[in-house]
This record gives structure tokens, sequence and C-alpha cells, in this order.
């Protein structure tokens, strides 16, 4: 017959395999399904009033609405389909539908086209998505020009840490790449004799510059980094 004494050394003994078990244990690995995927919004749409309002699968992504300009982080989504609506008053919605991919982010660039009059209905703005999707990773630091101004095209340039600089010529609604001599450090650039915002050089990387036209017509841009080169998609 056990003791208490017994009973207590064998409940400790259990006790202590099961601890055991469960610091040797290991986690599953993260299947595709766990991993989200993401989407990033760019504002470039001009014509309109108020703010620009994005819904995905049609929950309202930020009530406060977005401005000409700004740039989301990546919005955490489960991989798979959806649909991306973009709205703003006195423009025609623009709507895509995407599947993402777990662990890539998509950029959307919302602008907008104007439609030809028709016989029965005339001249009008519409929204427009360009998506922008990643490729393989970089090593180097280059730079994605992109243009969705109303321009054919621009000839932008870039300079390097010697002094000169190299002209790209930027095409509507295309990518053309350019690497970046910088190591470090605010790469000029310029348009037309125009300065336009420095791309902010660190680590390797892609660096995405976009061209866009503000309400009066004129030229802007703005740039981020994407640690992927990124293809219109």
């Amino acid at each position: 017959m056990k003791t208490p004494s017994d009973l207590l050394h064998l409940a400790l003994a259990a006790a202590a395999c099961l601890l055991s078990g469960s610091l040797t244990s290991t986690a599953a690995p993260a299947t595709p399904a766990d991993i989200p995927a993401f989407a990033r919004l760019i504002d470039a749409v001009a014509q309109g009033q108020d703010k620009l309002r994005l819904f995905i699968d049609g929950e309202s992504m930020n009530p406060d609405g977005y401005i000409l300009g700004d740039v989301t982080g990546g919005i955490g989504l489960k991989p798979g389909p959806h649909e991306f609506t973009l709205k703003r008053p006195g423009v025609s919605d623009g709507v895509t539908r995407i599947t993402l991919a777990a662990g890539h982010t998509i950029t959307l660039i919302a602008f907008a086209e104007q439609i030809p009059a028709s016989e029965n209905k005339p001249a009008y703005w519409a929204i427009r998505i360009l998506r922008l999707r990643q490729m393989e990773p970089v090593t180097k630091r280059s730079a994605t020009f992109v243009s969705v101004s109303h321009t054919p095209e621009h000839e932008v340039e870039i300079r390097s840490p010697n002094g000169k600089w190299t002209a790209v010529t930027v095409k509507r609604l295309a990518l053309t790449q350019s690497p970046i001599l910088y190591p470090e450090g605010y790469v000029p650039l310029r348009c037309h004799s125009q300065k336009l915002p420095s791309i902010p050089v660190g680590g390797p990387g892609n660096y995405l510059v976009l061209l866009y036209d503000d309400a009066a017509g004129l030229l802007q841009s703005l740039n981020l980094q994407d640690y992927k080169y990124l293809s219109a998609d």
C-alpha cells in the first residue's frame, strides 16, 4: 500500500514529465494561410471634391479619408481574392479585384482619367488604379520611376555622387528602372529644370518615385522605399 509520501513523489514525477514535454515541444511552422498579405495605397487623384475613400471588400479602411499625396502603410489582409473600391465625390468610382499572395505587398496608385464625351454622356473624370506587384528582393540600391501625370513623357534627371546628372525617360503608366549610386543620403532629382523631392537613401532596396499632377496641373512627385523590385500588374 502506497503511503501519502509515495503518492506525492508520483505526482511530482508526473508533473515533471508534463513540464519537460511542454518545454521540448515546438510550435507548428506557419502555413501560407497564416502569413498575411499587404496592400498599400497612394492617392494621386487630383480631381473631385473632399477626400478619397478606400473600401476593401465593402469595409471602409479610413473614415477620415485620404488627401492628394497620401501614402498608407501596408494594410494587412488575408491572402486570396479581394475587391478594392475607391470613391471621391465628383469622380466616378474606381474598382479593382486582386488575388493577394501571402507575404507580398501590392501597391495601388489611384489617379483620375478624363473619359471623352459620348453621344449620351458628357466628358467626366473616373478613378483608375495602377497596380504594382513585388518581384524578387533587391540586394543593391535602385529607383523605379512611374508616372500617372497626364503628360505622355517626362525626362527626369538623377544625380550621381560625382555631380553628373543622368537622364531617365519616364513614360506615362510605364515603369523605368535606374541604379542609385549613392550609398546613403539624399539623391537629388530634377525634371525640366524643376527640382523634385530628393530620394532619402539608406540600406539596399528599391525606391519608388511617383510623378503625378496636382489640381492645377503642375507636376509633383513623391517617393518611398520598397525592399523588392516592382512590376506593373
